[in-house]
């Protein structure tokens, strides 16, 4: 009783705080400061959709640290989740059909909102002992603007939303989902996760790298495969599912909470928690790359690809399975088991138990990714291993508990340490896009004389006296050798 009594006043004080941060600021600063973002680049995203992809040519090739492909796996990882599944059938609960289209348009956007951080995050990147690299927004904000003050806000933000909050969402998906279709216990599934993610996570970010470039492209095909299954064998059925989005994402019908208020707010919360374009979160994957093509602007590419993969790909299977289920709109469930229970009406109870080891998988490594993201930040504010070690053991202990927790408590509590970190990194991209400017174009003049694209510092003085860790040293002789 006392539980209860506690979870509902943090209910509601954590709803306060939501809607302040979300229907006051975000919505709108995440909205503008994507289409700047995009018309300023002039319109990236589909400018170099096809030179994105020729990028992952070479992607496994390097010189030492982590690939482009498994930081762009890395990346993937933290964002293909419950997000995606669980995240999306969310969405359409509270704020009807129209939300999927809100999501939509965060992810396009979102796609130059992505390429600007991580190229940022590139460049400001700095070196780790044994030849990899790390970065993100809390070293973009201290070198870029000189506030290392703004860049342990950033870096606590994330702690408490990669660390903490997120991965109690996933570990709370992956038991609901177990408990539904094998009635394995929460707490049991709880024991297991935790168990997993410390051997992995004890491992450092370069065994995460190999365990999420194996896994995770596995996986988002099978999934997707399964989603086509549910369009081709409902074509009839697919183009009335399609104009319930457009409807009901403008208010043109009521449909559950999907009036235009609803239906906005709820796509774009969602869409941002799927792809995380703007949170900052990508940017600390991106850093920890060795680009090929040697420049910032690459992994620029490869993230924007990932927010297309996740959100326009991914998501989308995940609307149509459950758009197309009839029952939707009365079930009482939410979340990952209505998407469960929407895949078995179409394919057959086995896909039920499919859904639950695709949520554990997709879940497990967003786990693991969320956890370098929050090793880099730690390791911005303290190198210390001890502190290191204190935060492994707090990070597995919130873990456990998402796995037992309250569904609705814990994602609230995610939508809000979501907001806060994704203000400051907007803010933070606002003011630093000028040097975005400088090293696209730098990048774009290169590609267009067909010139294989070579950051050199040194041409650009005012970025290179505030660049540190010893990155982007060589010159263009150095890297064709």
């Amino acid at each position: 009783m006392v539980l209860e009594t506690l979870e509902s006043q943090l209910m509601s004080m954590v709803g306060s705080l939501n809607d302040l941060v979300w229907g006051n600021v975000l919505i709108y600063v995440l909205l503008i400061s994507g289409l700047f973002f995009t018309v300023a680049t002039r319109f990236v995203q589909f400018r170099y959709f096809g030179h994105m992809l020729s990028n992952f040519k070479n992607s496994r090739e390097t010189r030492g640290g982590i690939s482009p492909f498994q930081a762009f796996c890395t990346g993937l990882a933290a964002r293909v989740g419950t997000g995606n599944l669980a995240g999306v059938a969310v969405a359409i609960s509270l704020g009807g059909p129209g939300a999927i289209f809100w999501m939509w348009l965060v992810a396009i956007i979102g796609m130059a909102t992505s390429f600007v951080e991580s190229t940022l995050a590139q460049t400001f990147k700095i070196k780790n002992e044994d030849g990899s690299s790390r970065g993100g927004p809390a070293y973009y904000i201290q070198q870029g603007l000189g506030s290392r003050f703004w860049g342990v806000v950033f870096a606590i933000c994330l702690m408490l939303s990669f660390g903490f909050a997120f991965n109690g969402v996933q570990s709370n998906s992956i038991s609901a989902a177990l408990e539904l279709s094998f009635n394995i216990p929460t707490w049991l599934s709880g024991v297991l996760i935790t168990i997993a993610t410390a051997l992995v996570i004890w491992g450092g970010t370069k065994r995460v790298a190999r365990f999420v470039e194996l896994v995770v492209p596995v996986m988002a095909i099978a999934y997707i495969l399964a989603a086509l299954a549910v369009v081709v064998t409902n074509l009839p059925e697919l183009p009335s599912a399609f104009m319930s989005i457009l409807s009901s994402a403008f208010g043109f019908q009521e449909a559950g909470a999907g009036a235009l208020g609803a239906a906005m707010m709820n796509g774009i919360k969602r869409g941002l928690f799927s792809n995380e374009a703007g949170m900052g979160s990508a940017a600390n994957a991106a850093a920890t790359a060795n680009p090929n093509p040697h420049h910032p602007a690459t992994q620029g590419f490869f993230q924007m690809f990932g927010v297309f993969v996740d959100t326009i790909v991914i998501c989308t299977s995940t609307a149509a399975v459950v758009l197309l289920f009839q029952g939707y709109a009365e079930s009482e469930l939410t979340g990952i088991q209505l998407t469960q229970v929407a895949l078995s009406a179409h394919l057959g109870s086995w896909s039920g138990s499919f859904i639950a080891v695709i949520v554990t998988i997709f879940a497990f490594t967003s786990i693991v990714a969320n956890y370098t993201y929050a090793e880099g930040n730690l390791r911005f504010i303290s190198d210390s291993k001890k502190a290191l070690n204190a935060y492994r053991v707090v990070l597995l202990g919130i873990v456990m508990y998402g796995s037992i927790g309250s569904l609705p408590l814990v994602w609230s509590f995610a939508d809000l340490t979501m907001g806060i970190m994704a203000l400051v990194n907007l803010v933070a991209l606002c003011m630093l896009f000028k040097f975005v400017r400088i090293i696209f174009q730098d990048y774009e003049e290169q590609h267009q004389k067909g010139l294989l694209p070579v950051f050199e510092k040194s041409r650009y003085p005012e970025i290179d006296k505030k660049i540190q860790g010893g990155v982007w040293t060589e010159t263009r002789s150095e890297v064709e050798q």
